[in-house]
């Protein structure tokens, strides 16, 4: 069987974004994550929300889940619990994923669902002509808040953290080698995988400057598992650390299936049917 490229992912759709928005990086680097993995389009679903990054699954070959507003991530556990061979990618923006979806987000944490879950960040509703979201900085101006926002904004990656979601990094769409490596690191990872990527608005919010000036890379000596010390990167304000900020092992949400169903058959002297009509006859 020959080997797959970038070319081989890439539907007859063509992206309609903005120029300049940062999700045509986070599309490239999944392209490139995926030949890297060399998953079948047979074996790969893409579930999205709304907004400007919930067209994504309609550019790429494979399974794809266009939900609701803030519904990706009880479809994505859905499918992942339903066919557990599926490699499911879930995706959305900083208001599909932390506004109405963020009800969501630790109840995914506690299961440990083994999706990948990118999260595009542009501090705006794009889709909806540049409305502050959950992300936007405090006095941000918008044409629904012409004297600035008056929310505080959510900090993704300590949330992330204090849900104990077992993988959190922060990546940018402008660093490309990075992004890809880092998506290539939360499909290995077994259990809830949450990156944050800073994936500029162009018309709405334009962010690329600030971001430039921001952005730093996470030490090599950082320990991953540390969760008090990846909560004090997270927690910077000054600066934009770019890597795995924290990641743990632990048991999966299908490991605790499959630990029921083998319990329950060891139980069970008799499993058929006919054998569980009869109790109720």
């Amino acid at each position: 069987m020959p080997s797959l490229n970038i070319a081989d992912y890439k539907t007859e759709i063509h992206p309609i974004w903005c120029p300049g928005c940062g999700d045509f990086g986070v599309l490239t680097c999944i392209y490139r994550a995926l030949a890297t993995k060399q998953v079948s389009s047979e074996q790969l679903a893409l579930v999205s929300g709304i907004g400007c990054s919930g067209r994504l699954p309609a550019y790429v070959k494979g399974y794809g889940f266009h939900t609701v507003h803030g519904r990706v991530l009880p479809v994505a556990t859905g499918l992942k619990t339903a066919n557990p061979n599926l490699l499911v990618l879930a995706m959305g923006g900083d208001g599909d994923a932390f506004s109405i979806g963020g009800g969501h987000i630790p109840h995914a944490a506690r299961r440990n669902i083994d999706v990948t879950y990118i999260v595009m960040d542009n501090e705006t509703y794009g889709l909806t002509k540049g409305q502050v979201s959950a992300t936007s900085e405090e006095e941000q101006v918008a044409g629904t808040n012409p004297y600035g926002s008056l929310e505080e904004a959510l900090n993704p990656v300590a949330m992330a953290i204090a849900y104990n979601i077992s993988f959190v990094a922060r990546a940018y769409s402008a660093k490309p080698a990075q992004l890809t490596e880092l998506i290539l690191k939360g499909i290995e990872h077994k259990g809830f995988a949450l990156i944050e990527v800073v994936s500029p608005c162009t018309t709405f919010h334009d962010i690329y400057k600030s971001t430039n000036d921001r952005i730093c890379e996470i030490e090599p000596h950082h320990n991953v598992a540390d969760r008090l010390k990846a909560m004090e990167l997270a927690l910077r304000r000054d600066k934009l650390p770019l890597g795995i900020l924290y990641q743990v092992e632990r048991p999966t949400f299908q490991d605790r299936i499959n630990n029921v169903i083998t319990k329950a058959k060891a139980q069970a002297e008799d499993t058929s049917v006919e054998s569980l009509f009869k109790q109720f006859m």
